[in-house]
Parts: structure tokens; C-alpha cells; sequence
């Protein structure tokens, strides 16, 4: 079973958003700071304007025998004019009295000519008001006029709305065309990850070699670390190899010299007692040996199971070749072994852990049939290649049958008969490697059915 990576978002969407969502906060950003920008520079105008207007009107203020007389020019009011025909208010105070104008307006106090800038409202519109002052001296009378010009804004809003959608039309075009650039540079950048990724994709099961593909600085590191890693991890492979191939020398070895031993000591003990002692001796030196080289079986088929070495065979080919190794095995027994199949059955997979797997599944059938009965193995090609072995033996017991697969799993009928509880596993095991299954059912003719698929 492999783990599945334990995936925390995408790196390319983090690298998107990230690149979209500051381009999303630029472009309001840049809409705020240009409207702000725009409305000072709009304001700006019309107070110059109001300016113009303010000093026309002082300069043509006039002090005759005391009295203030402002002869109004045309163009005071007339630069004011605009598109939405904007009100204008104005008021004129001597010393602080009103001569002229609405006595609603705001009047600037009079500081020796500066002028004033102010925003209200008036009859509930805004308006921009702008004040100013002038001294008017005759013989030995002083006195102080003020001016004061104003004018609703709703050209100036206009203007601020135009320019407002022009900046928002730029905005979302910035945007969108952010969008794209954001898009091209999340693909350039992932697309050396992807390459790296593709690689080690495509490697095969026993390719370990290094990563010599040119990668970005900021990949170096991880590239690095899979670099040791594969080579840590093609030593460790090879040195489990090299130990299970030993560890199965070693110890099948003095297993079978010790048995060879006892039955030759066998035949020139008399005595009872000690014959039987020597025949549970040779009994427990085959549990012994049976043991140690399923184990070592098994440990095989885990270490290849992940990196078979898959070839074209012909399983009917296989399949006769093990009856005929075991053949002497069941003529022990008087049982005989029978294939039954098609001319032939090709498929595509390893040798040795298939050659395995049906050398147990048959084995198990010789232990449990009885003598001079019949094991029949059928090797077939539809609806998938798959080798089918029935015995004639007590079967599996009921209520076991799902559970027989498992690792040092025995049923209660294998009292009294040599075996490890690996036979099954190792055949299940071997079938989940290629894609197949091991399917454990009894006949109802009485014996024991095993289908090994791939």
C-alpha cells in the first residue's frame, strides 16, 4: 500500500493569489491615490478661479467721500461660468458690514490681504467659498472691505465622477492584465518543480541514480537532500538483498545437514524410544527449515514487491514445471498432480515471485490431501490470467476462510501438519504485487479451491 503525500494547499494557487490579490491591492490602491490626487488638483483650479474672481472685484472697489462704490466687472462672474451652470454667491462687508451679497456667506477675517479657502454648504449644497481683503484710504478716512466669491461644486463633482470611472476602467484593466502576468510567472516558476517532478516520475522501480538536471538556486537544497536520500536508500536496498540471499544460504544450510544427521543416525538406532525421539527431531528440523525459508520467502517478496523485474512467460509453462519438482513429493503421497489449461498463457511479471507464490499454493494442497486422491490445477487466460489449484483434502474451515490470508494465520484443521501460516500470504502477497488477487473458496464436492489472479 502506498501513503498518499499529505497535500496542504498548491503551491502554484499560494503563488497566484499572492501575485493577483497585490495586484488587486495596487490597483485600488492606485484608484484612490489618482482620485485623491485629481480632486486637489480640480479643487485647486476652482479656488484659483474664485481667486481671479475675488481680486477683480477688490480692485475695482472704490472710496469716494467715505463711501465704498465697486463698479462690478463683467468678467468677475463671467470666468466662474460652467458646464453645469453652477450657482455663485457672493457678499461684500466694509468693516465688517454687509454692503452687498448674502449675509449667509462665510466672511474671512480680514489679515492684510491673505486670502481665505473654506468648504460649506448653503441651501444644502456645498460650496467652495474664497475670501479676501483690501484697505481703501482717502485724506484721513481708512476703512476695510472684504470680499467674499462662492460657487457650488457640482461641475467639480462631475469632473472628479469622469475622471473616477477613467481610473477604475485603467484599474480593472491593470488588473486583468495582472491576472495574466501573474499566471505566466506562477507557470514559469512551478515549471522547473514539474520537470524535476516528471523525472522522478518516470524513473523506473530500480533507478536511484542522483538528479543531474540543471535546477534553480532555490531548488538546490531539496534536490540535494532527494540525492542523498536515493543513494542512502540504494544501499540500504542493496544490502537487504545481499542479507536475505546470505540469511536463506545460512541458515537452509546447517538446517539440512542436522536433518541429514538424524536420519542417518535414524536408521542405526533400535530402540524404540530413541527412534521416536529421532523422528521428532527430523519433524522439528522441518517445521524449523519450513519456517526460516518462508520467512526468508516472504522478506524476498516485500523487497521486490515494490520493484518487480517483470518479464513475458507463459504461466501453463510455469505451472508444469513446478508439478514436475514436486511431482516426487506427491508420489510420497500417491497423489497425483494434473494441469489442465490452454496451449498457452502469456502475461507479463516476475518469474521468481510468481514461480513462489504457486509453489506454495500447490505445496499446501499436497499437505492437506489425502493419499491417492487427486490435485488438479487449472491455468486459464480469460476473463484474466489466473491459475486455479483444488484439492480434495477437508477444505477450509468455515468461518476462517477470510482471515487464512493473513500473516501466521493456520485454520483448526492444521493440527498435526508442518507449516508456517506464510503459504497464503506470500500467494497473496505476490498477486497484490501484480495486480491481481487471492481468492479462497471450498468445493462442493468436498476439498479446498484457491484462485491466484493477475
Amino acid at each position: 500500500m502506498r501513503d498518499v503525500a499529505n497535500v496542504s494547499g498548491s503551491l502554484r494557487a499560494r503563488l497566484a493569489l499572492t501575485l493577483i490579490g497585490g495586484a488587486a491591492g495596487l490597483a485600488i490602491l492606485l484608484f484612490f491615490v489618482v482620485r485623491s490626487y485629481a480632486a486637489q488638483i480640480a479643487q485647486q483650479g476652482q479656488d484659483r478661479i474664485l481667486d481671479a474672481s475675488v481680486t477683480s472685484i477688490l480692485d475695482a472697489a472704490s472710496l469716494r467721500d467715505g463711501v465704498v462704490e465697486v463698479d462690478f466687472p463683467y468678467a468677475a462672474f463671467a470666468i466662474l461660468s460652467t458646464e453645469e451652470d453652477d450657482r455663485v454667491f457672493y457678499a461684500i462687508h466694509q468693516d465688517g458690514v454687509l454692503l452687498s451679497g448674502y449675509e449667509n456667506l462665510p466672511q474671512h477675517p480680514f489679515d492684510g490681504g491673505q486670502r481665505g479657502h473654506v468648504t460649506t454648504e448653503i441651501r444644502g449644497d456645498a460650496i467652495r467659498v474664497v475670501s479676501g481683503g483690501r484697505t481703501l484710504v482717502e485724506a484721513d478716512t481708512r476703512t476695510h472691505v472684504t470680499v467674499s466669491v462662492a460657487q457650488t461644486q457640482d461641475a467639480l463633482q462631475q469632473t472628479l465622477n469622469r475622471i473616477s470611472r477613467n481610473v477604475a476602467y485603467f484599474g480593472v484593466g491593470f488588473f486583468f492584465l495582472s491576472v495574466l502576468v501573474a499566471s505566466w510567472a506562477t507557470s514559469t516558476t512551478i515549471r522547473p518543480l514539474e520537470r524535476l517532478t516528471t523525472s522522478i516520475t518516470k524513473r523506473g522501480p530500480k533507478d536511484l541514480s542522483p538528479v543531474g538536471q540543471p535546477v534553480p538556486m532555490e531548488m538546490g537544497p531539496l534536490v540535494t537532500s532527494l540525492n542523498n536520500l536515493m543513494a542512502r536508500l540504494d544501499t540500504s536496498l542493496q544490502q537487504s538483498e545481499d542479507f536475505i540471499a546470505e540469511a536463506a544460504h545460512r541458515v537452509r544450510t546447517p538446517l539440512a545437514t542436522v536433518r541429514s544427521h538424524a536420519e542417518t543416525t535414524l536408521q542405526r538406532v533400535e530402540r524404540e524410544d530413541n527412534r521416536q525421539a529421532l523422528r521428532a527431531m527430523v519433524r522439528a528440523i522441518d517445521e524449523s527449515s519450513r519456517a526460516a525459508g518462508q520467512l526468508l520467502d516472504h522478506a524476498m517478496i516485500t523487497f521486490r514487491a515494490d520493484h518487480l523485474e517483470r518479464e513475458e512467460l507463459d504461466l501453463v509453462v510455469l505451472a508444469q514445471d513446478l508439478v514436475i519438482r514436486l511431482t516426487p513429493v506427491a508420489e510420497m503421497k500417491d497423489i497425483a498432480l494434473t494441469v489442465i489449461s490452454a496451449p498457452e498463457v502469456k502475461t507479463t511479471g516476475d518469474p521468481i515471485l510468481l514461480q513462489n507464490a504457486l509453489r506454495n499454493l500447490i505445496d499446501n494442497a499436497l499437505k492437506y490431501s489425502p493419499v491417492e486422491s487427486e490435485i488438479l490445477i487449472r491455468v486459464a487466460a480469460e476473463p484474466y490470467p489466473m491459475v486455479v489449484v483444488e484439492d480434495e483434502g477437508p477444505g477450509f474451515p468455515k468461518g476462517q476462510i477470510t482471515t487464512l490470508a493473513a500473516r501466521f494465520s493456520r485454520g483448526d484443521n492444521a493440527k498435526g501438519i508442518i507449516g508456517s501460516g506464510l503459504g497464503l500470504t506470500i500467494a497473496q502477497d505476490v498477486a497484490a504485487a501484480h495486480g491481481g488477487a487471492l481468492s479462497l473458496e471450498n468445493r462442493e464436492e468436498g476439498g479446498a479451491c484457491v484462485t491466484f489472479s493477475l
